[in-house]
């Protein structure tokens, strides 16, 4: 395959961090994914059985953030801000980055969000309505705009590269990571902190995906009702959680002795222009991502021995992806779709998964997708259930798309 033109610079990635479902960092979450459990649970909260919902399920984090901040800190961020600077925080002692590793006009910072301040707007919205201004945060528009997770993580780092929000409803994190490349292989930066976060278990954001009928309804057994390619399957489960990544210009991680646990080799980012909600049922824009970023990593369709599909659990979405995969790549890669473990963690998804295709590359190892009991026998692909399965990779992709056609893919393989 031709690669794309452009620049030649390797992008590694040097640090990891990530809040979820399964575990407070990243080697908790790996342990959950590649042991098939899963985060999810009876969402037993008083709204929820006030309003009726027909849904009371959510993958809510393993460990608070009162573990990780102070109280001042709890104060002053959204929980989507919270768990984006856990996970950063996690990433950058990871690659060992300290005060006068990289200065700060070469640092850059990409975080995005599906919703960004969900959380802090309901609460405040109440607060308002039931004890007037005075009970209104001074700090609630820090709060709740989209880029204060980016802006917080980029306050830390004190990054004058750029500071970047994009906002791809659940193709958010990856493509964060996608810019981050671009800004390290368009020589904007040498090290660029990268991912995504969401906290939207809330009566509104849950009553909205109810109603467009987007989630399980399997509330008598709630850890099984996120099952990605089943035929049992009937919707996602709502989560919540953070992952962030370091990406760095290889010489650059080389030469201050840092370790790298990969190479993100190429990035496709696409749209379909099809529905605002719905995926466009022939898979064109999803099919451009994917071989765009094979193009730009300069890999071929057989050098992709893993999928790490963004498979929702949705009926029409998992058949849509299954379909792309097996027109562009075949039916010969492994396929895992993790959000059978972790939940839809929206903004967060994307980046928590490029976490995990990383560590598949690194390890040789795809984790199994929790519930799938039985394979729809639509989807035609090879996907790991029951157990971890050993596979020796070259490279590896993993997809993400969103609400508004976005579709992302990143293009991994060893360091």
């Amino acid at each position: 395959m031709n690669r794309l033109p452009g620049n030649d610079i390797e992008v590694v990635v040097t640090g990891m961090g990530a809040t979820t479902p399964l575990g407070g960092d990243v080697p908790a979450t790996w342990r959950g994914l590649l042991a098939g459990r899963t985060g999810a649970s009876a969402l037993d909260t008083g709204w929820a059985r006030e309003h009726g919902f027909p849904v009371r399920i959510a993958a809510r984090l393993a460990v608070e953030p009162d573990r990780e901040l102070d109280h001042v800190e709890l104060k002053r961020m959204d929980r989507a801000e919270q768990l984006a600077v856990i996970a950063a925080r996690q990433a950058c002692r990871d690659a060992g980055l300290t005060d006068g590793t990289v200065e700060p006009d070469r640092c850059g910072v990409v975080i995005g969000t599906g919703i960004g301040g969900a959380t802090t707007l309901v609460a405040q919205h109440d607060a308002l309505r039931e004890r007037g201004l005075r009970a209104v945060s001074p700090q609630l528009i820090p709060m709740v705009m989209p880029n204060g997770p980016a802006a917080l993580v980029g306050l830390a780092l004190r990054a004058r590269a750029g500071v970047h929000a994009p906002m791809s409803a659940c193709a958010s994190g990856a493509e964060a990571i996608a810019w981050a490349w671009r800004m390290i292989v368009a020589g904007e930066a040498d090290v660029v902190a990268a991912g995504g976060t969401d906290a939207c278990i809330t009566p509104a954001i849950m009553a909205g995906f109810t109603r467009a009928r987007s989630m399980s309804t399997r509330n008598t057994s709630p850890e099984t009702a996120s099952r990605p390619f089943d035929a049992g399957r009937d919707g996602f489960v709502l989560g919540e959680g953070a992952g962030v990544v370091v990406l760095e210009r290889a010489d650059f991680a080389a030469a201050r002795g840092a370790k790298a646990y990969g190479r993100l080799a190429g990035v496709g980012m696409s749209n379909d222009a099809h529905h605002i909600t719905a995926p466009d049922p022939d898979g064109a824009g999803q099919a451009t991502a994917i071989t765009t970023a094979l193009r730009r990593a300069g890999l071929g369709a057989g050098d992709v021995g893993h999928v790490n599909a963004h498979a929702t659990s949705t009926p029409l979405g998992d058949l849509t992806e299954s379909a792309t995969i097996r027109r562009v790549l075949g039916d010969g890669p492994v396929v895992t779709a993790p959000k059978g473990a972790l939940g839809h963690l929206l903004g967060g998804s994307g980046a928590v998964e490029a976490i995990a295709t990383v560590l598949a590359v690194r390890d040789g190892l795809v984790p199994p997708t929790a519930n799938l009991a039985t394979l729809d026998d639509r989807i035609g692909l090879d996907v790991v259930a029951g157990g971890p399965r050993e596979v020796r990779l070259t490279a590896a992709i993993s997809n993400s798309f969103g609400f508004g056609g976005h579709n992302v893919t990143l293009a991994f393989t060893g360091a």
